[in-house]
């Protein structure tokens, strides 16, 4: 499947909640990957920074995308990433030119 829209998201926590938004983070992984359209959905942290992450997410079309941050578990993080970031989330949207063959 060609991914039609692809999201990079880059994350930097607060040091002293690093651990809880780690976890708060991963558990997002296996239900982003299990939704309708998720190509990828991939969690990193920086070899440079441990408080830096980032995510990169393909997925079959800008509803699915749309569809996935409606759900309440979505919904909640971006009402409390406050909680947790130094500084705002930056969010970019892309998509993808080259063929998607993996």
């Amino acid at each position: 499947m060609q991914p039609q829209f692809n999201l990079t998201a880059t994350l930097h926590a607060k040091p002293e909640k690093r651990e809880a938004l780690v976890a708060l983070l991963s558990s997002f992984v296996g239900k982003s990957r299990s939704e309708q359209g998720c190509v990828d959905y991939h969690f990193h942290v920086s070899m440079d920074d441990p408080n830096m992450f980032y995510f990169y997410e393909n997925w079959a079309e800008r509803a699915d995308f749309d569809r996935h941050i409606a759900l309440d578990y979505q919904k909640d993080w971006f009402a409390k990433q406050g909680e947790y970031l130094a500084q705002p989330v930056e969010l970019r949207f892309f998509e993808m030119i080259s063929p998607y063959d993996r």
